[in-house]
């Protein structure tokens, strides 16, 4: 009932630049908020940046200054700018969103996954 899909990802030289859309899609009723997580070949997801409906955002140390996260409440829609990559930002990025969706019985909140998008950032 909930589709989250991200677009943007690709290859990139170190120091480019890459912007990551996701759109959610589906019986919503309120999102709470929406984040970007990754996750490298043999390492465990981490989290990247989140933004919550008010606009509170928050980021790993890793990319604080780099990346910015930003949010379309009217098209529930996050994105994430990726400025200034390096080769460790190689990796799988999952688009996250706490939401709540109402059936036409009952509203249920949770927390729903985009199925990735690659970016690779290689020279």
């Amino acid at each position: 009932q909930v589709q989250l899909v991200e677009s943007g990802g690709g290859l990139v030289q170190p120091g480019g630049s890459l912007r990551l859309s996701c759109a959610a899609s589906g019986s919503i009723f309120s999102i709470y908020r929406m984040g970007w997580y990754r996750q490298a070949p043999g390492k465990q997801r981490e989290l990247v940046a989140t933004i919550t409906s008010g606009g509170t955002t928050n980021y790993a140390d890793s990319v604080k200054g780099r990346f910015t996260i930003s949010r379309d409440n009217a098209k529930n829609t996050v994105y994430l700018q990726m400025n200034s990559l390096k080769p460790e930002d190689t990796a799988v990025y999952y688009c996250n969103a706490d939401l709540q969706l109402f059936t036409g019985s009952y509203y249920r909140r949770g927390d729903y996954w985009g199925q990735g998008t690659q970016v690779t950032v290689s020279s």
